[in-house]
């Protein structure tokens, strides 16, 4: 089977994962966007807080396109890749992908950048440990 066959997989590591509760969606059943694009802030600092041995606040997120909705009862997976690390912020992409309750299937819902920089004690940006 030649690359262009081959189902599309997950990029980056799997860094958080859980499930869609009812409390998270609208009434028709489906997870807001918010809630979604908050457990990928999750996903890109564990990734950078363990780049940065230490405290991460996000700076920036950027663009995102939503594929499909995630309804109630899938299991989210967010996986996490560091693109860039600069001297002291960390450039990540998070994919979001939801495995389907009824088939088992995995699928893209969403990818975004999400920047961060690690932070002192005092909240001051602080150099990356080398």
């Amino acid at each position: 089977m030649s690359p262009i066959d081959e189902e599309p997989l997950p990029s980056g590591t799997l860094t958080l994962q859980t499930l869609a509760m009812p409390g998270d969606t609208n009434p028709q059943g489906d997870v807001y966007a918010g809630w979604l694009m908050s457990q990928m802030d999750l996903a890109g600092a564990i990734l950078a807080q363990t780049i940065a041995r230490g405290r991460v606040t996000t700076v920036a997120t950027g663009n995102m396109v939503f594929l499909r909705p995630v309804p109630v009862g899938s299991t989210v997976s967010c996986y996490a890749e560091a693109m860039e690390v600069g001297r002291s912020s960390i450039r990540t992409m998070v994919e979001v992908w939801l495995t389907r309750v009824d088939s088992g299937e995995q699928v893209k819902v969403t990818e975004g950048e999400f920047i961060f920089v690690a932070i002192d004690d005092h909240g001051h940006t602080r150099p990356l440990p080398s």
